[in-house]
């Protein structure tokens, strides 16, 4: 969990619906935010779409509409520590990324609002946007082909979400996008695009301007618990032979010194559960494995360790936390690419 985020001081609300915890934008941090969001806006030009900033169950931007939901527990620093401390990643913590996240949702607003994607120049460049939306996708780490954003590679995931991310790296203040894809072919192309079309739409008014909204907070009938219950993954079957890797971290630390070591000796267990604190987030930044798939197989793991009476000696914790890292990214990508941690 983010050090940052404060821990709860009581028990949380749990059993009260989660409409009536009197969650709202107005007088908490996201408000400065999104003044200084909206100021971007101006400075980019993009004057004439003017989104509707809502609280509702995540992130995202409904179908035809320009309005922009923002996760509920962002509205609260407990309801982001609990999120923090139940899935792994907390999206929007902090200016910084709540303003990379805007950006992003702003891309979808613009897409909606001027229907670009029945342009036949913005499907040449990204692709249709019927194409089907899938949570889980396969990305290319590094694919020169696409923009880099948000974390996951979540450009590669469907043309919408391309154009999205294509168009927050060109809003992004400072960035001088045009160095930093240099030698990018495609998706220096995919900005120059998205930089003609924004300047042909700054006085144009936008053709939709629905904001209906998808979920508000206001609406939300489940209590916080359900939310989270109904929000895990089904762990399915995890392969066999993990235990061998297992032993060769703990045990086998290559060096003979290192296994004479008198340093007390540490549960295994113990370190696993420590990294399932901050590792899913950068495994999923890097690979594109969701954090809750990170945090069940580093919870298998520590059980394996467990049962296997697995124990490191205290001053070599770095090794044993490196190979860790390194062997649980390993498994991500290859859950990524195909379907399963050791096919």
């Amino acid at each position: 969990m983010d050090p940052s985020l404060p821990t709860f001081q009581e028990s949380p609300p749990g059993d009260r619906p989660i409409r009536d915890l009197g969650l709202r934008i107005e007088g908490t941090e996201l408000e400065p935010v999104i003044a200084e969001f909206e100021r971007e806006l101006e400075t980019a030009g993009l004057r004439r779409v003017r989104p509707r900033f809502y609280l509702s169950t995540e992130w995202g931007v409904p179908f035809g509409t320009v309005a922009i939901a923002i996760p509920f527990y962002l509205a609260r620093p407990d309801l982001a520590a609990l999120h923090a401390e139940r899935t792994g990643l907390v999206e929007g913590h902090g200016r910084r990324d709540l303003l990379r996240y805007l950006r992003h949702e702003m891309g979808h607003v613009v897409n909606y609002a001027y229907r670009l994607y029945d342009r036949e120049d913005w499907v040449r460049t990204f692709g249709p946007i019927t194409r089907p939306y899938r949570e889980e996708y396969s990305p290319e780490p590094f694919s020169r082909l696409f923009v880099r954003h948000l974390p996951g590679w979540y450009a590669q995931k469907h043309p919408d979400e391309d154009w999205a991310e294509t168009f927050a790296v060109w809003m992004t203040p400072g960035l001088d996008w045009r160095a930093e894809y240099a030698g990018w072919s495609e998706a220096l192309a995919k900005l120059e695009y998205c930089d003609a079309v924004t300047g042909e739409l700054r006085d144009v008014e936008p053709l939709v301007s629905d904001e209906e909204l998808d979920e508000p907070v206001s609406e939300i009938p489940y209590t916080l618990e359900q939310y989270y219950r109904g929000a895990e993954l089904d762990p399915g079957e995890f392969p066999p032979g993990l235990d061998g890797a297992l032993r060769s971290i703990f045990e086998d630390w290559g060096r003979p010194e290192d296994l004479s070591t008198d340093a007390p000796r540490r549960p295994a267990s113990e370190l696993i559960r420590r990294l399932g604190r901050d590792l899913p987030a950068d495994v999923f930044r890097w690979t594109g494995h969701f954090p809750e798939r990170t945090r069940l197989l580093l919870r298998h793991l520590a059980e394996r360790a467990d049962a296997l009476e697995q124990v490191y000696p205290e001053d070599r914790e770095m090794p044993a936390v490196i190979a860790l890292t390194t062997f649980v990214t390993a498994l991500a990508m290859n859950h990524v690419r195909k379907g399963s941690y050791l096919a």
